[in-house]
């Protein structure tokens, strides 16, 4: 696998099936938990360990453990990528998540303002 798109698109796919985060009723609550929960997942499988001081730190961290696990198992490529290569990665899932979630999606109660 030497195209990003190869990559990226199996984590892409993983998320969308699988993840209930990404649903959330408010366009800019998909973006803070898209941010909030790829961003930790990143630092995971960097052999970081993410800050997780407050109350929706430590909810978004639940969600990347579970996520960085499942990630490991089933795309093991992973783990022999280099930080950056993995950080560069994450940057691109995150930009393709926060499209599909929020700017790309048809959905238009993600944009009112009271909901």
């Amino acid at each position: 696998m030497t195209d990003i798109s190869e990559k990226l698109d199996p984590l892409v796919d993983y998320i969308m099936k699988n993840c209930l985060w990404q649903f959330n009723s408010r366009g800019w609550d998909r973006l803070k938990q898209n941010a909030g929960i790829l961003s930790q997942t990143c630092e995971i499988l960097c052999g970081e360990e993410p800050v997780h001081e407050t109350a929706m730190d430590r909810c978004y961290w639940v969600d990347a453990v579970i996520l960085s696990r499942a990630y490991k198992a089933r795309f093991p490529w992973l783990m022999a990528m280099t930080k950056p290569e993995i950080k560069s990665l994450f940057k691109a899932l995150h930009e393709k998540i926060d499209h599909l979630t929020v700017h790309g999606s048809l959905n238009t109660e993600l944009t009112v303002p009271h909901y």
